[in-house]
C-alpha cells in the first residue's frame, strides 16, 4: 500500500472511526509546534487508519502538528538504528523491536519519560511498568525510558475442522502442557491415516530468524518451571537445578517433535510470517504465535475466521497456570529530539485510556492495551471469541515481562538467537540437549559480562 510521508487527516475512513476528540491534550494555548513521529506500519490496514486518526485528533485539539512517516517493520528497524547512530533523530519513534528500549537506555540515547508515565502510572500493568523502566549504563540507575502503548502474548491458533477431520474433537484437547502438544501429534496421525498429506500437527517457530523463536522458547521454559532464569535484579540463575531441568526440557521437546516429523521441515528456516502463511494454507493444525494477527488477516473470510479456535496456554504438567511472557512495545523520545515538549505532550495524550482504547479497537484488537482497566470497562474486548481468549490471556491471567526489561544483556541474547541456535544444533548436528544448554549458558554469561548492573 502507499505510505504517507507527511501528516494527513483521515476522517471517517472505512467507516470505522467515530467522530470527535475523546480527550484533550496537555498543552493549552501554546504556540503551535511540530513533532516528527516514526510509527511502524500496522499488520492490518485498519491499524494505520487508526493511528492517523489519533494524530489528526491531537492536531485539532492542540494546534500542534504531527509530521509522521509510517514505515514497514524491517525498514523501520534499520531506519531508527541509523538515526540514533547518526544523531539525526525524530522526536518520537516506536521501539522496534521492542527490546531496543533496553539497549538505547543502556547507551544513554533516550530521554527520561517519567513525567509522561506519571500521568497514567496507576493504570498500567506491572509488566508494562517493568518493561519501560530500564537501566542506564551511564547514570547507573533505572528510570522510565519508554512509554508503554501495547502488549502482545502468544496464544494458540487451531483449525477446528482439521481436528474434527482427524477423528478427534475440540473437547478432547488435554488441559496440561505435554499432553496438549501430544494431542496434535495424534491429530496429524489421524489425518495421515485418511490420506491427508503435507499437513502437520504442530506449528513451532524453531528457527533463528525474527522474534518468534525467542518467545516460543520462553513459553516452553516457563511451562517447565524455568520462568526465573533471569530475575528483576538482572541476574541469571543457571546454577538452579530447577532452571537447568526446565532448559533441558525446553530444548528437547520441540526439537523431538520436529525430528519425529510433527513440525513442517521448513520450520527451521521460517521467518515471523511463514508460520502464519502455513496456517492459513492449512498446512499446520495448530500454531503457537503472537497476537491474533492470524485471525485478523482473514477476518473478512467468515467461514475460515469462525473455523479457527483461539486458545490461551494449557496448565503445566503439574496442573498449575503457566504465566505468559508479555512483550510490551513502547514509544521512545531519543536524545537529540528537536521538540521534546510536543513529543511528551502527544505521548501524554496518546496513553490516556480512552485514546489508547480507541486506537486499538479501530486496529481490530490485534494488540491489547497494557492497562487492565481498559478491557474491564469495555465489553468490546470480549464480544469476539478470538479477542476474548487473547485479552484474557494477556491481561487477566498471570503474565511476566520480557527478560530484557531486567537486563539489556538479554536484548542481545535475543538478537543473536542463543536459544534457537541450541535447537538447530540438536536438530542438525545431533548435539545432546545438555551440551546445547551448556553452550547457551556460556554464550549468555559472556554477553551479560558486557552489561554490568550496579545494585542499589
Amino acid at each position: 500500500m502507499t505510505q504517507p510521508t507527511r501528516r494527513s487527516v483521515i476522517r471517517g475512513s472505512l467507516g470505522l472511526v467515530a467522530a470527535g476528540t475523546v480527550a484533550r491534550p496537555y498543552i493549552a494555548n501554546a504556540a503551535a509546534k511540530t513533532a516528527t513521529v516514526w510509527p511502524v506500519q500496522g499488520f492490518a490496514e485498519e491499524e494505520d487508519v487508526s493511528i492517523k486518526k489519533i494524530f489528526a485528533d491531537y492536531e485539532k485539539a492542540s494546534g500542534n502538528t504531527i509530521d509522521y512517516t509510517i514505515t514497514p517493520y524491517a525498514p523501520h528497524r534499520q531506519k531508527i538504528v541509523s538515526a540514533v547512530t547518526s544523531g539525526e533523530v525524530p522526536d518520537i519513534f516506536t521501539a522496534n523491536p521492542a527490546e531496543v528500549v533496553a539497549l538505547f537506555a543502556w547507551q544513554d540515547k533516550l530521554e527520561d519519560v517519567s513525567d509522561v508515565i506519571a500521568t497514567q502510572q496507576e493504570s498500567y500493568s506491572e509488566a508494562a511498568l517493568l518493561s519501560a523502566q530500564c537501566y542506564n549504563g551511564t547514570t547507573k540507575k533505572r528510570s522510565f525510558y519508554g512509554v508503554p502503548t501495547i502488549g502482545a502474548v502468544l496464544p494458540h491458533h487451531i483449525w477446528t475442522s482439521l481436528v474434527e477431520k482427524s477423528g478427534h474433537k475440540i473437547g478432547d484437547i488435554p488441559k496440561t502442557w505435554d499432553a496438549f502438544y501430544d494431542f496434535f501429534k495424534e491429530v496429524q496421525k489421524g489425518l495421515r491415516a485418511q490420506g491427508v498429506r503435507n499437513v502437520y500437527g504442530l506449528g513451532l517457530q524453531i528457527t533463528t530468524n525474527g522474534v518468534d523463536p525467542n518467545a516460543t522458547f520462553h513459553y516452553w521454559l516457563a511451562a517447565y518451571g524455568g520462568k526465573d532464569i533471569v530475575t528483576k535484579d538482572g541476574k541469571t540463575h543457571f546454577d538452579d537445578p530447577k532452571i537447568k531441568e526446565a532448559v533441558i526440557k525446553a530444548l528437547t521437546n520441540p526439537t523431538t517433535a520436529y525430528r519425529e516429523g510433527f513440525v513442517p521441515p521448513g520450520a527451521i528456516n521460517w521467518n515471523d510470517a511463514d508460520d502464519n502463511n502455513a496456517f492459513h494454507a492449512k498446512q499446520i493444525v495448530m500454531d503457537l504465535d503472537g497476537t491474533i494477527s492470524t485471525e485478523v488477516a482473514i477476518i473478512k473470510n467468515k467461514q475460515d475466521y469462525d473455523d479457527i479456535l483461539t486458545m490461551g496456554l494449557p496448565l503445566s504438567n503439574g496442573g498449575q497456570p503457566v504465566p505468559s511472557q508479555v512483550t510490551v512495545t513502547t514509544w521512545l523520545v531519543p536524545k537529540g529530539a528537536k521538540n521534546i515538549e510536543v513529543a511528551k505532550d502527544f505521548l501524554k495524550y496518546f496513553i490516556q485510556p480512552e485514546v489508547n482504547n480507541e486506537w486499538l479497537k479501530v486496529g481490530l484488537g490485534r494488540n491489547v492495551p497494557v492497562m487492565p482497566s481498559i478491557v474491564k470497562n469495555d465489553p468490546w474486548w470480549f464480544a469476539d471469541p478470538h479477542r476474548k481468549a487473547y485479552t484474557t490471556q494477556a491481561l487477566l491471567s498471570p503474565t511476566y515481562p520480557a527478560y530484557w526489561s531486567f537486563s539489556p544483556a538479554y536484548a542481545e541474547v535475543q538478537n543473536t538467537h542463543v536459544w534457537s541456535t541450541g535447537w538447530l544444533d540438536i536438530i542438525q548436528n545431533g548435539t545432546a540437549p545438555q551440551k546445547a544448554a551448556e553452550n547457551a549458558y556460556k554464550r549468555i554469561e559472556e554477553i551479560f559480562a558486557k552489561y554490568p548492573i550496579v545494585q542499589s
